[in-house]
């Protein structure tokens, strides 16, 4: 989906003429940018949380020539998804009639093992 492609389906979502869906989503893509420009962060419950990381100074490798060279720090875009968000994704990717593997049982066998290598060696003797 591009930007297009996401105006089109909030106009039909929210029943909106072509030119005020693309005026909506520019407007909330300019202020999610303009936040993130003033170092702080944006969180929208359900959806994500949008933040700036620092990225160090680090040394790299011009690949034409694998000449080194200081690439600067640099700040870099994060996004980290909501609980929703990744519920709703895994459901969609879930194959359809079977439930979600359970997590295996923790094994009870060791203990029992360990509690009756003694007994097993008193009988020896």
């Amino acid at each position: 989906m591009n930007k297009g492609d996401l105006v089109g389906a909030v106009a039909t979502a929210a029943n909106l003429t072509n030119a005020q869906a693309e005026s909506a989503v520019k407007g909330m893509l300019d202020a999610i940018s303009n936040t993130l420009k003033s170092g702080n962060s944006v969180q929208i419950v359900g959806f994500g949380t949008f933040g700036v990381g620092d990225r160090a100074a680090r040394e790299g490798r011009n690949p034409k020539t694998g000449e080194a060279l200081m690439i600067a720090a640099s700040k870099t875009v994060k996004f980290s998804a909501g609980k929703s968000l990744k519920d709703s994704v895994n459901a969609a990717l879930a194959p359809k009639g079977k439930k979600a593997a359970a997590k295996p049982a923790a094994k009870a066998a060791p203990a029992k093992a360990a509690a009756k290598a003694p007994a097993k060696a008193a009988k020896k003797k």
